[in-house]
């Protein structure tokens, strides 16, 4: 888990890639082309170098779907953390966890609750996928939740999203792939939205209607023509994924999350006797 959080960082996974050549490929304003020439520029660097792909690696976040029978489920933690201070000597990471209220910069990427771990536990199972996110500043901005009033419906579901990209998606390096949680309170739609950009850029909701909204807000945020970088050109968004859950009768809580271009997240699946598959890199060797 070191050299994969580590890795993380370095190299984006393959479904980002393709997405980025496709939407280079249907680019034809110059600014934005030199921009996206530049974004492969800085890939190949990282990969020559071996060095973090973006200065700003984030806070490190792990996305955890263990098996109640898997086996080190109970030293998961503990490992999760070595695996962050160690990524953050080795690979090396930038310094990002700042202790609130204290203001102070604790130097190894772990603090209080940091690194944060998501947990979810599937019974009768004994395998375990771990999904690595980098957190960074600028993606991390445009993050928002509310709930909404009484008969504002998906109209105000398709408002907000608008309304939070239009305002601060600018900040986030775009092009952006665009969470979309859609819950009963702003606490369930944001970790729904933040699990929506965990998902590969080119999936889709299996409701039909909820695929028909992530392809009608992917249309209508690339009319925005925020461009590469935010300085203009054909595409706003890689993508927008929606994930979604029941919810009260009387109201719809909706939350945003973005991954920037640089989208650092991976996902590994351990099985119980550590073997293991990467699932969001190809040819990867750690």
């Amino acid at each position: 888990m070191t050299r994969f959080t580590g890795y993380i960082g370095k190299r984006l996974p393959t479904d980002v890639i393709k997405k980025l050549e496709e939407l280079k490929e249907k680019e034809n304003t110059p600014l934005a082309t030199v921009v996206y020439d530049s974004m492969f520029e800085n890939q190949k660097r990282a990969d020559e170098l071996n060095r973090p792909c973006c200065q700003d690696t984030g806070v490190i976040q792990y996305f955890i779907t263990a098996g109640a029978d898997f086996p080190y489920i109970g030293q998961l933690e503990e490992i999760l953390k070595t695996a962050t201070l160690e990524a953050t000597q080795k690979a090396p990471l930038r310094h990002n966890a700042v202790e609130t209220f204290i203001e102070k910069n604790t130097g190894t990427n772990t603090g209080s609750r940091i690194p944060w771990l998501d947990w979810e536990i599937i019974p009768d199972d004994d395998h375990c996928t771990i999904e690595v996110y980098m957190a960074g500043g600028g993606c991390s901005l445009p993050g928002a939740a509310k709930v909404l009033m009484p008969g504002q419906g998906y109209e105000g579901v398709n408002q907000f999203v608008f309304d939070v990209i239009t305002s601060y998606g600018v900040n986030a390096c775009p092009p952006l792939l665009v969470g979309v949680g859609i819950s009963t309170s702003v606490e369930t739609a944001a970790r729904l939205s933040k699990k929506a950009i965990l998902r590969p850029v080119t999936s889709q909701h299996p409701n039909p209607d909820a695929a028909r909204m992530e392809n009608l807000l992917e249309e209508g945020l690339n009319k925005v023509g925020l461009g590469p970088q935010g300085l203009g050109g054909a595409a706003s968004v890689m993508g927008v994924n929606i994930e979604s859950s029941a919810r009260h009768p009387s109201t719809i809580g909706v939350a945003v999350s973005t991954g920037c271009w640089a989208h650092r997240r991976g996902t590994i699946r351990f099985a119980a006797d550590l073997s293991y598959q990467i699932l969001s890199h190809e040819s990867v060797a750690l």
